[in-house]
């Protein structure tokens, strides 16, 4: 008699035991609208955890602007369950964006509120289309004015201590949960 090996994946029991193709097969019967895209300024490793929480959302897509490479550790070989699409440009990721009439919304902490930008708000205060595109910078520099210009709402998390902003990889559990809360939850 053979000896059952124990499934060591970081699954969920409903998916433990199965093959990954058999995980993204169910997966793909329940994936939400919200997309999630990171403009990859440089190499993050924040971007693994960005990945970790697309897949506990369990997004339609998960978009790299810019440079291809990340530290893929902090993902938890979450990103084999997802697609995950690179683009080169903040231009040819936007007009995909555009042509599939999706809405990109931009989270951002470290934007001029002033002339440039005033309509930012807090994330909560508006809400979600189901066809939502969420975009994170990198933690040092966030988002390029370029994306910031093309994006059809830029919307900040709010903080209430002495700290300017959350980490990134926070920033998107915190950004996905709130669209999750106004479009899934009921």
């Amino acid at each position: 008699m053979q000896e059952k090996t124990e499934d060591t994946r970081n699954l969920i029991d409903e998916y433990k035991g199965l093959s990954n193709d058999e995980v993204i097969k169910r997966l793909e019967k329940k994936r939400s609208n919200l997309e999630v895209a990171i403009e990859n300024v440089e190499h993050d490793f924040n971007i693994g955890t960005v990945v970790r929480n697309a897949n506990n959302f369990n997004v339609a897509k998960v978009h790299i602007i810019g440079r291809k490479k990340y530290n893929r550790r902090g993902a938890m070989c979450t990103d084999k369950y997802l697609e995950i699409l690179h683009w080169d440009t903040v231009a040819d990721f936007l007009r995909d964006q555009q042509e599939r009439g999706r809405e990109v919304v931009a989270i951002e902490n470290n934007v001029p509120k002033a002339e440039e930008y005033p309509e930012v708000k807090p994330l909560a205060l508006k809400r979600f289309v189901q066809k939502t595109t969420l975009v994170f910078g990198s933690e040092g520099n966030g988002l390029s004015k370029e994306i910031l210009q093309g994006c059809n709402d830029i919307r900040e998390i709010e903080n209430f201590g002495s700290t300017r902003s959350v980490n990134v990889g926070v920033a998107s559990g915190i950004a996905m949960y709130e669209w999750a809360r106004q479009c899934l939850i009921r």
